[in-house]
């Protein structure tokens, strides 16, 4: 019997990037579960910083999906870049993005979320997609640490980090915090020591329901 897999594309070309997003996901790779692989995209741009960027990797995500045999993916971009289309590319697979994932988790933990931002770009974007999603009443705000996406997989950026969302608790009133860029995936559990709140991780989210999409077939 061929093994089920779960295929991770990190639409930007950055390295550092997916390789922090394989790291934050290596805890799922679990005995009988599917095989969980990471891939960058080499079209894709070094990061996912503005809303053209975001638009340019739709098409080669939907190449890429179009042609793959995986039994789900994971778009592994807090933008969730070209979700719908890649949907239909996939024919029926399931395709998790990590912003939606990461807000309906964050939705469980508390009333209000709040997302710490790569750039006053990302915010813009953040706004729209909770607007979109129909759940901006539970809101808070987005907070920005003025970084790119491979400067978040780095040891430097975790102080800023931990600013950000100990602004978000405490001006934004949010009591979750969800981290808005894959990249900063190794910084949770010191960003949540640290305000004191649930912090999200949205690459995880979306790996641990495509594994439950998979191994249940839904």
């Amino acid at each position: 019997m061929t093994r089920r897999r779960i295929l991770v594309i990190n639409p930007n070309s950055s390295a550092s990037v997916t390789a922090a997003i394989d790291d934050a996901v290596a805890p799922l790779r679990i005995a009988g579960g599917p095989d969980i692989e990471v891939v960058g995209l080499a079209e894709g741009p070094p990061g996912i910083s503005s809303q053209r960027d975001a638009d340019s990797v739709v098409m080669p995500l939907v190449n890429r999906v179009a042609r793959d045999h995986a039994d789900a993916f994971v778009l592994a971009c807090f933008s969730d870049p070209g979700l719908h289309a890649v949907r239909e590319a996939a024919g029926g697979r399931p395709v998790l993005g990590i912003a939606e994932c990461g807000i309906f988790r964050a939705l469980m933990l508390g009333e209000r979320f709040g997302i710490i931002a790569l750039s006053p770009s990302s915010i813009r974007r953040q706004q729209r997609m909770a607007r979109v999603m129909g759940v901006d009443s539970r809101y808070a705000g987005s907070w920005s640490v003025g970084a790119s996406a491979a400067e978040t997989a780095g040891a430097d950026i975790r102080g800023r980090l931990i600013d950000a969302g100990r602004a978000l608790v405490t001006q934004c009133r949010a009591d979750v915090v969800v981290m808005g860029c894959a990249g900063m995936a190794s910084h949770r559990a010191a960003i949540a020591d640290a305000i004191g709140v649930p912090v999200v991780e949205p690459a995880q989210q979306a790996v641990a329901a495509a594994i439950g999409a998979v191994l249940l077939n839904t």
